[in-house]
C-alpha cells in the first residue's frame, strides 16, 4: 500500500472507529476499548468489616440514560456511621471529629477556630442530637433522617474513600431502575411488578402494613433486577429534572399512590420543624426519619477499575487519534495538509 493510501486509510479509522466507539459506549455495548461490565460489586467500607453490593444497570439510548451501577438496598447504618463518626480516621461516636479533619466548622474545646489541616479536608456532618436511628433499628436498617446535604456529602466522601465516582441518582435513571427497565415502550406500570396496588404487600412496606416504622433492608421480594425497596421503607434522595433535590418511592408512612414508580415528593421545611437549633441544622432532619438514600457508581469496568468520566456518567475515553509528522514550515501556510508524495 502506497505511503499516501496508508495515511488515508489511518484517517477514516480514527475518524469513523472513534464514532462507532462512541456509540457503543452509549449502549453499553462491548468492545475492545470498552471491556464488558461486572454485573455487580461489592463496595468495602473503610474500617468497618462491611460491604455493600451494586447492581449494574444497562444503559437505554433512547432515554439517554447511559449503564451505570445502583446501591442493591438502601444505604444501611453500618456504612453511615463510619462517616458520620469519622470511625475510618480516628473518631468515635462520642467525641469530637480528628484533628486530622476538623473544618472550620469544629469548634474544639480551647474555643479557638483550627483551619482545615488538608487542601481537600472532608467535610463531615454535625453529630445528631437525637438518635437518629429512632429506635426503629440500627444494623440492617436503613439509614434515616438524613438532609440532602448530607446524602451528597456522603457520596463525596465514599469517593475520596473508594477511587470511585459515587453520587445519588437522577429522577430518570431512579424510575429507569425501579422498573427494571420496563416502561420504555408503550404504558409504563405504576409499580415494576404492574399495576396491581393489591400485591404492594410483597414488594414494599408502607401505611398498610409498616406498623410505623422502618423495617430491615431486602426483606421483601426485589424487583427484576434485584434491587430491593425501591417502593417504600423508607423515601430515596434524587435530584429532579430540573437539578432540585426530590425524594422517590414513598416510605413506610405512605398510601399505594406515593409508592408508584412516577410519583415524585418534593421536600418540605416540615421535615426539621421541631429542630430547636438556630439556625436549624443542614444535616438531619429532626421529623424526617422516613427519608433515606441509596447511591449510585459511575460504571466501572469488569476489572474493577474506574473508567475516566467523560460527562460525570459513563466513562471510557475514545482511543488517541494517530499522530503524525508536522509539515516543514512555510512562510505562507497551506491551505489543506501536505501529503508525502509518492515515489516515482
Amino acid at each position: 500500500m502506497s505511503m499516501r493510501n496508508t495515511f488515508r486509510s489511518l484517517l477514516v479509522a480514527g475518524l469513523f472507529g472513534g464514532a462507532a466507539h462512541a456509540s457503543a459506549l452509549a449502549r453499553g455495548v462491548p468492545s475492545a476499548a470498552n471491556p464488558p461490565l461486572a454485573a455487580k460489586f461489592s463496595q468495602d467500607i473503610p474500617s468497618a468489616a462491611f460491604k455493600f453490593d451494586m447492581i449494574l444497570i444497562p444503559g437505554d439510548a433512547a432515554a439517554g440514560i447511559k449503564p451505570f451501577y445502583i446501591g442493591k438496598t438502601e444505604l444501611t447504618w453500618e456504612a453511615f456511621d463510619v462517616y458520620v463518626y469519622a470511625l475510618d480516621a480516628g473518631g468515635n461516636k462520642d467525641g469530637a471529629p480528628p484533628a486530622s479533619e476538623r473544618t472550620v466548622d469544629d469548634k474544639p474545646t480551647d474555643g479557638k477556630q483550627p483551619p482545615p489541616t488538608a487542601p481537600h479536608a472532608i467535610t463531615r456532618p454535625s453529630k445528631p442530637y437525637l438518635p437518629p436511628d429512632r429506635g426503629f433499628g440500627h444494623e440492617g436498617f436503613a439509614a434515616i433522617c438524613v438532609s440532602f446535604k448530607n446524602a451528597e456529602e456522603f457520596c463525596k466522601w465514599l469517593s475520596v474513600k473508594s477511587g470511585k465516582h459515587y453520587r445519588l441518582p437522577t429522577q430518570s435513571e431512579w424510575e429507569y431502575a425501579c422498573r427494571a427497565g420496563g416502561g420504555g415502550a408503550g404504558t409504563p406500570t405504576a409499580y415494576f411488578f404492574g399495576d396491581d396496588a393489591g400485591r404492594l404487600g410483597e414488594y414494599a412496606w408502607f401505611e398498610a402494613n409498616a406498623d410505623g416504622q422502618t423495617h430491615a433492608v431486602a426483606s421483601k421480594k426485589p424487583n427484576a433486577w434485584g434491587l430491593f425497596d425501591m417502593h417504600g421503607n423508607v423515601a430515596e434522595w434524587c435530584i429532579g429534572a430540573d437539578g432540585k433535590p426530590i425524594t422517590k418511592g414513598g416510605s413506610y408512612r405512605d398510601g399505594a399512590e406515593k409508592l408508584a414508580a412516577a410519583a415524585v415528593q418534593q421536600p418540605s421545611s416540615s421535615w426539621n420543624s421541631s429542630d430547636p437549633q438556630i439556625p436549624k441544622s443542614k444535616w438531619w432532619l429532626a421529623d424526617g426519619p422516613f427519608v433515606g438514600f441509596r447511591v449510585v457508581c459511575d460504571a466501572i469496568d469488569s476489572t474493577g477499575e474506574v473508567r475516566p468520566a467523560n460527562d460525570g456518567s459513563l466513562p471510557a475515553p475514545l482511543p488517541t487519534p494517530p499522530t503524525f509528522p508536522k509539515a516543514p514550515a512555510t512562510s505562507t501556510p497551506p491551505t489543506s495538509p501536505t501529503l508525502p508524495k509518492e515515489p516515482k
